[in-house]
C-alpha cells in the first residue's frame, strides 16, 4: 500500500514551527493573550495533546488535562510544570473516557468548580484500528465502531458539555481531525469516516454556536502511537514535529481575531497561515471553501 495523494492549498508546506506562528511572544511573560485563560485539553497525557498542553501552560493558561489514565496524567502534569519557564502553571487533571458522556459532564463540572469558567477547549482524544484488512473482515465493534465512538462521539460529548460555557466567554473550540478525511486509503474506513464527520460537525458548531470560534485542525503527520500502528509506511510520512500543531493552535486561539474567518472550517497545521491569509482568504470566505461539499467541475 503506497501513500495516498490528495489535493491541497498551494502554500508553503510547513513541518515545524515557523516565524508566522512563533509562540515566543506568548512565552515571554509580556503577552496577556492566554494569561489566566482556562483551557481544557482532551487526550492530554502524551503526544500531540501533551505538546499542546505544554504550550498553553508556558503561555500562562490554567489547564485542565483529561485522559483515561490517572498515572499518565500525573506524569504529563509533572512534565508540563517542569517545562514552564516563568510561573508554575495551575494544572487540574481528571481521568475520563471521552466516549463516556457522563464522565465528560463530570469533567466540565470539575473544571467550573475549580476555575469558574472555560475559555478554550481542544478535543484531541483519538484512536484507530490498524489499516490492514477490509472492514467486513474486522470486528464490528472493537475494530470499527469503537473508533467512531472515541473520535466522533468523544468530540461530540466534549462539545455538548463545553459549548454553553464557551459561549459565555466567547471562547474557542478546536477538534483535532486528520488529512485522512480527504483521502481514500485502503482499510482506513473507520478512521477516515470519523474524521470526515468531525469536519462536518465543526461546521455545525460554527452555525449553531457562532459566538464560539471553532476549527477542525489537521495536526500534521507526526510519529504518534496511532500513526505507527495503522500504516506500515509511517517512516516516510511522519516528518512533522509535535510543536507544529501546538504553535498553530495557539495562533488560532490567541484572541486577536486575526484568523477568526477560518472558524467552522478544516485547517491544516502544514499550511503556512500567513500565506493562507494573503493568498486564499478572499476565496475561502467568499466561495465557502474548506468545508465539506459535493463539487462538480
Amino acid at each position: 500500500m503506497s501513500a495516498p495523494r490528495y489535493r491541497n492549498l498551494s502554500v508553503t508546506a510547513r513541518h515545524d514551527v515557523y516565524p508566522a506562528i512563533s509562540s515566543d511572544l506568548y512565552f515571554s511573560g509580556t503577552s496577556t493573550a492566554f494569561r489566566n485563560k482556562v483551557v481544557i485539553i482532551i487526550g492530554a497525557s502524551k503526544g500531540i495533546g501533551l505538546s499542546i498542553s505544554s504550550f498553553y501552560a508556558r503561555a500562562g493558561a490554567k489547564l485542565a488535562l483529561v485522559s483515561r489514565s490517572e498515572k499518565a496524567l500525573a506524569e504529563a502534569k509533572d512534565q508540563i510544570i517542569s517545562e514552564a519557564n516563568l510561573v508554575k502553571p495551575e494544572v487540574l487533571t481528571v481521568a475520563a473516557d471521552a466516549a463516556d458522556t457522563k464522565a465528560i459532564a463530570e469533567v466540565v463540572r470539575e473544571v467550573i468548580k475549580s476555575y469558574g469558567r472555560i475559555d478554550i477547549v481542544v478535543a484531541n482524544a483519538g484512536t484507530s484500528s490498524p489499516w490492514t484488512k477490509p472492514f467486513a473482515e474486522s470486528d464490528p465493534y472493537d475494530d470499527w465502531w469503537r473508533v467512531l465512538e472515541v473520535n466522533l462521539r468523544g468530540t461530540y460529548n466534549v462539545a455538548h458539555h463545553t459549548l454553553p460555557h464557551l459561549e459565555k466567554s466567547g471562547g474557542a473550540f478546536v477538534a483535532v481531525t486528520s488529512i485522512a478525511a480527504q483521502i481514500n486509503a485502503s482499510f482506513a474506513s473507520a478512521y477516515a469516516v470519523s474524521k470526515t464527520a468531525i469536519n462536518r460537525f465543526i461546521e455545525y458548531v460554527s452555525i449553531e454556536h457562532p459566538l464560539v470560534k471553532s476549527f477542525a485542525l489537521h495536526p500534521g503527520t507526526i510519529k504518534t502511537d496511532i500513526l505507527t500502528t495503522v500504516i506500515p509506511f509511517w517512516e516516510s510520512v511522519a516528518i512533522d514535529t509535535l510543536q507544529l500543531p501546538a504553535a498553530t493552535i495557539l495562533k488560532l486561539t490567541d484572541g486577536s481575531g486575526r484568523f477568526d474567518w477560518l472558524s467552522g472550517r478544516f485547517v491544516s497545521a502544514n499550511w503556512d497561515l500567513e500565506e493562507v491569509e494573503r493568498d486564499w482568504k478572499d476565496e475561502i470566505v467568499n466561495q465557502g471553501i474548506l468545508v465539506t461539499r459535493i463539487i462538480v467541475d
